[in-house]
């Protein structure tokens, strides 16, 4: 666990980090990007972190990938990649700069390192995890071989370096659906979530989908019954969810997507009012560049993605902690399968 104390001691030596509302309004370009869900106060004390951070890449040829579930001071204000965990991989086999500093998850970093294996990925809280991640083990995954054998096994990128070493090809909610579509066979393992599989068997019936019993803690906790008493009392508005919602919900909703699809269907259809059934930020991200739609609640907030702050980003790049190492041994077989998925991806035009 992370000494904020010291880290905190350790920054102030080095920056001028109290809220400074003139820099904050040197900086209202950025601030624009989020002034629909950042006030001006929090912007002062955010502005400081921000404009550090920012000079700091320049200075260590470093890059910040985002995931869209980041806090709006994070997403616009030092990003340089954002995305869903498929664009993220996509662009982490792009990245030209020495340093990736991972805004997201523990898996995700391992990702990143997997495919750049000569970069150095820093992440800012190595105990920022994943509750689909912590479900299953390579161990696990052997178990379902051995159930169904023959069966190709997609796993969500959601998992290990070990997990996607077992496995036979990733996924994401994104291509999911036409991953499992593609793949030969009748009978198809997925992991390790268990409604994102259900919600995929609908979609591709012609194979029997067989799912290990992990669950995003963000997503399973929205009911049906939620969203019924949601659109009673607000009728007209679009319900979105994201496909780690279960089953019931899922066919509560106008639409269903992964956060980039979510992202485009808000933008194509632009709602008078939308709500968005996932996690708390993607609304926040994409707020201020949709003002003629009105989100409204309720959302769940990730524990795990919020304990990425700007004050850590900051430490990250300043100190060069903590970088994320994958067995090389591990990491090669991992490659393939996360390269197995962009390139599937690829070559159904996703």
């Amino acid at each position: 666990m992370l000494d904020l104390t010291n880290i905190r001691e350790e920054l102030a030596q080095h920056y001028d980090l109290a809220p400074n509302p003139e820099l904050a309004e040197a900086m209202s370009d950025t601030f624009a990007k989020m002034d629909r869900v950042v006030n001006p106060i929090d912007w002062a004390r955010y502005a400081p972190y921000v404009a550090a951070i920012n000079k700091l890449k320049k200075e260590k040829n470093a890059v910040i990938l985002a995931h869209n579930y980041m806090t709006p001071q994070i997403y616009h204000g030092v990003a340089d990649v954002v995305g869903d965990s498929l664009q993220l991989a996509i662009e982490a086999t792009r990245v030209e700069a020495d340093i990736i500093v991972q805004c997201g998850v523990h898996f995700m970093a391992e990702t990143s390192k997997i495919l750049n294996p000569a970069k150095t990925v820093l992440m800012p809280d190595m105990d920022a995890g994943c509750s689909l991640a912590d479900a299953i083990t390579a161990a696990d995954i052997e178990e379902m071989r051995r159930q169904y054998p023959g069966a190709p096994v997609v796993t969500y990128v959601n998992t290990t370096a070990e997990v996607k070493a077992a496995s036979d090809i990733c996924c994401t909610s994104s291509n999911a659906a036409q991953i499992v579509a593609a793949l030969d066979g009748d009978t198809i393992i997925m992991t390790p979530d268990q409604y994102l599989a259900q919600n995929v068997a609908k979609m591709v019936p012609q194979k029997k989908v067989v799912w290990y019993n992990g669950s995003c803690i963000v997503h399973e906790q929205y009911t049906a019954q939620d969203i019924r008493e949601f659109r009673e009392w607000n009728p007209g508005t679009r319900i979105i969810t994201h496909p780690e919602c279960p089953p019931e919900v899922v066919a509560e909703a106008d639409y269903s997507g992964s956060t980039s699809g979510i992202i485009k269907y808000v933008n194509d259809e632009k709602p008078e009012r939308a709500m968005l059934v996932t996690e708390c930020s993607m609304a926040s991200n994409i707020a201020d560049s949709l003002p003629e739609v009105d989100f409204v609640g309720p959302c769940n907030m990730c524990p795990y993605m919020k304990m990425i702050t700007l004050e850590k980003v900051l430490w990250t790049l300043h100190t060069g902690q903590t970088p994320v190492e994958v067995d090389a041994a591990v990491a090669d077989k991992a490659r393939q399968a996360v390269e197995r998925m962009i390139d599937m991806s690829k070559q159904l035009g996703l």
